[in-house]
């Protein structure tokens, strides 16, 4: 099987929102451009959730309490 039959094999299976996807990543790639990526924000959108400053500080305080100290002024 030749690499185009890959592809389209893949695309065919796809639901039509996703091959629109693949059109535009072509699109984008064939004019020597990179693909538009989503931010990281945009990518997480979807699963509805929330994080604050506090939820930061504590997964900071957390990762970095077992790191040796040296407490030396």
């Amino acid at each position: 099987m030749s690499i185009e039959e890959a592809i389209l094999e893949k695309v065919r299976s796809l639901p039509p929102e996703k091959k629109a996807e693949v059109l535009e990543f072509l699109s984008e790639l064939a004019a020597g451009g990179l693909p538009s990526f989503r931010s990281p924000k945009g990518v997480l959108s979807d699963l509805h959730f929330t994080l604050t400053e506090e939820d930061l500080a504590e997964a900071r305080r957390e990762m970095w309490s077992g790191f040796p100290r040296s407490d030396v002024a």
